[in-house]
């Protein structure tokens, strides 16, 4: 076994220090043009790239440049020596090969769809086959560790372009400095947008039946289609939380470093138990260097796929976590579970303790009564009659991690998703006069301080610094409805009198990334179900001492 690797290995090194193997004859039957040539050539070294970084076997070589050939129409490979550096990332090949591809018809428009489809397409010819993934990563967690194993997987998945680093490269962030710490602010330009074209016809599509959703095991190896992602470079590996089968992988979207997702095996709605809870502690005992955490499982407070069971996670330190406490308390039936209030926009109940077994029932019995107690003084009612129906509304959002002295850390934050005439989206939801910078759910990733705000803020936010620093016509385009600026007006407002004495566009956008630090703070606070006033941290720790929780000195 180990001569076999050694082997392998030399030949791997020989082939991309010599170069692979050439031809001296152009393809026959392809014309011997510029965009053919530099097809042929994206092939090599695309080829090249894939063996370079593992993604393929020195005798998977040959294999993967006819795959290749073949999808593109030719019957040779390159004639020409190539001798030039490999590059670290794909993205230059795949271009020359997706815009040969439009030009030849081999997609039906050249649009950011269309182009990622075949995207996937061509990376999925250069990489290991699932089982054989798993394998290396069983192996690496054996021989290495942990950290190890999910770093190569890691690096797996941006080098085989599942996870499009060129795209998240282009997200705009800053900190903001708040009451509460310093709060993440992300404008997401990763995601890719469809043309009013593409939704359309999204539209007139029938609903999916396979796969039944994003998150489904079944999405690996998947060609695409207009309304779903392709997802022939995409790698899951399976675990077991607590005696069930999930899988792991990465979001192709990074919002956040080493960003996982952990899904059920089967397509089975979100749903919040006890259950759940031992799930996340369970993953943090494998994955002691990541954290896991879940949306909440309703509608409003909840994500944006409820209907797969599944968790975020990834290595990454978010404002949360350094949220310092401002109220201790314990209980006699949790001896050694430290439970505490900390300062946060929401409402978090942070548990501690060395003892996993301990802490889970702490937090199951503070989630259950969570989910049946009611504050009117707070507008917090855990049930409604909705034709004739009980409704829950109460639920938590679970965050479980390892600290650094590898004591087991659960927040629980508090959410309720009732509605009223005043706020028909969401009592506890970004309130209206906030829709202008963002509108969607308050999901973990924003309870835990990091905004993932939408890719038209870019522009939008550009462009309202050209108005701060005097650019009339543009203020003055701003005013009519259909203008792209119309629903920031008021605070467009607010702005150029607070900012008059500005002449310099960076000092202008400094001010407005302070103010929509500011708003998406308000966001949070808004989402909070115990308000940051003297009667709302005292109704928030009656909920506490209702259940037997004694308040300890600070």
């Amino acid at each position: 076994m180990e001569v076999a690797q050694q082997s392998s290995a030399r030949l791997r090194r020989q082939l991309i220090q010599g170069g692979l193997r050439r031809w001296k004859s152009v393809p026959s039957g392809t014309p011997e043009s510029k965009q053919s040539k530099q097809a042929l050539h994206a092939i090599e070294m695309l080829v090249r790239f894939a063996l370079h970084k593992g993604l393929i076997e020195a005798a998977d070589v040959d294999y993967s440049r006819n795959l290749l050939l073949e999808d593109f129409g030719f019957s040779e490979p390159y004639g020409d020596e190539v001798n030039e550096q490999i590059p670290d990332g794909p993205q230059a090949m795949l271009d020359i090969l997706i815009d040969y591809g439009a030009a030849n018809g081999l997609i039906p428009e050249n649009t950011d769809t269309y182009r990622d489809l075949l995207d996937a397409k061509i990376m999925g010819r250069l990489i290991a086959r699932p089982s054989e993934v798993t394998a290396r990563f069983r192996a690496a967690q054996q021989e290495q560790g942990i950290i190890a194993a999910t770093q190569q997987f890691y690096d797996l998945c941006i080098d085989s372009n599942y996870i499009r680093m060129d795209r998240v490269a282009k997200n705009e962030y800053w900190r903001h400095a708040s009451a509460y710490g310093d709060i993440e602010i992300t404008i997401n330009l990763s995601k890719p947008e469809k043309s009013p074209k593409e939704i359309a016809m999204a539209k007139l599509l029938p609903p999916p039946v396979y796969p039944k959703c994003q998150l489904c095991r079944e999405n690996v190896g998947y060609a695409g289609r207009v309304n779903h992602p392709a997802r022939q470079n995409l790698r899951i590996i399976p675990l077991e939380l607590n005696g069930e089968r999930w899988f792991f992988q990465y979001s192709p979207y990074v919002y956040y470093n080493e960003h996982c997702i952990v899904f059920h095996h089967d397509h089975v709605p979100m749903k919040l138990t006890r259950e759940t809870l031992a799930r996340l502690l369970s993953f943090v005992d494998a994955y002691p260097h990541y954290f896991l955490g879940s949306n909440a499982d309703l509608p409003i407070v909840g994500g944006s796929i409820l209907t797969h069971d599944h968790f975020q996670g990834g290595r990454h330190s978010f404002p949360i976590q350094k949220a310092p406490k401002v109220a201790g308390f314990s209980h006699e039936a949790y001896p050694g579970v430290s439970v505490s209030i900390v300062k946060w926009p929401m409402s978090v109940i942070r548990l501690a303790s060395s003892d996993r077994g301990l802490l889970l029932e702490c937090a199951n019995s503070i989630y259950e009564n969570w989910k049946f107690y009611s504050d009117p003084s707070q507008d917090i009612e855990a049930f409604s009659e909705v034709k004739g129906e009980r409704v829950r509304h109460n639920t938590v959002t679970p965050i479980a991690r390892q600290n650094d002295e590898g004591i087991y850390e659960l927040d629980l934050v508090l959410r309720n998703n009732r509605t009223s005439e005043r706020h028909p989206e969401g009592i506890f939801h970004p309130h209206r006069e906030m829709f202008h910078i963002k509108k969607e759910n308050i999901g973990l990733i924003e309870v835990m301080g990091l905004a993932i705000l939408p890719g038209r803020l870019k522009e939008e936010l550009d462009q309202i610094a050209e108005v701060l620093v005097g650019n009339e016509k543009l203020y003055a385009d701003s005013q009519a409805p259909d203008h792209p600026l119309a629903v920031h007006g008021d605070w467009i407002e607010e702005l150029r009198e607070r900012g008059a004495a500005l002449s310099d566009k960076a000092e202008a956008m400094e001010l407005i990334r302070q103010e929509v630090g500011k708003k998406f703070t308000t966001i949070l606070e808004h989402a909070g179900v115990y308000k940051q006033t003297e009667d709302g941290q005292q109704a928030f720790e009656q909920f506490l001492s209702r259940m037997g929780f004694q308040r300890e000195s600070m």
